[in-house]
């Protein structure tokens, strides 16, 4: 019986303190710049970024290039990826504004939708993601938080995790070319 209460006591604690750890979106509605999802990826994109595992060691570095286009409400993201291991890779995401705050995306390699949401000048993306192994793939899910910085730059930190056990994180910085 000891037993049972020392491993609920412990579950009991492990949930309430993960709890704390969770971002909420509406902490961000006053932030400025308000972000704009069609004004900042309309046109060229460069992201820089790392792939870190579970224990935050640094196993993947790339560029993405980004190609934007959008008409009223829906749009096409074309990126472009260079893998520090010489790999390339294409995901094509197609983008539908559903209202003044929320986004759905497909792409491909996405399984279902992409659900995103807008508050001040932060972006929540989240999405189950199906990412290739050597023997077949395995769908993971993608907490995907992005920050306009200003109307050139976007941070963006992105959570992986399966059956709720965090695998990963990418970090990366999207810088907007200019218009000269």
């Amino acid at each position: 019986m000891k037993l049972i209460l020392k491993i609920l006591f412990n579950s009991l604690l492990i949930i309430s303190l993960s709890g704390c750890a969770f971002q909420n979106l509406d902490d961000y509605a006053n932030e400025k710049p308000s972000f704009n999802l069609q004004r900042f990826f309309d046109g060229n994109t460069t992201g820089y970024g790392i792939v870190q595992d579970r224990s935050g060691s640094v196993t993947k570095r790339f560029v993405v290039e980004i190609v934007g286009e959008f008409n009223e409400n829906e749009g096409t993201l074309d990126e472009q990826f260079k893998w520090s291991d010489g790999k390339t890779e294409q995901r094509i995401w197609k983008l539908k504004k559903l209202n003044s705050t929320q986004w759905i995306g497909t792409a491909d390699d996405v399984v279902g939708e992409a659900i995103g949401t807008i508050s001040g000048n932060t972006l929540k993306w989240e999405y189950i993601l199906e990412l290739p192994l050597d023997n077949g793939s395995v769908n993971v899910k993608f907490d995907d938080w992005m920050y306009l910085v200003d109307e050139r730059v976007l941070m963006n930190k992105a959570q992986f995790s399966k059956f709720g056990f965090v695998l990963g994180e990418v970090t990366l910085s999207f810088i907007k070319a200019s218009n000269l």
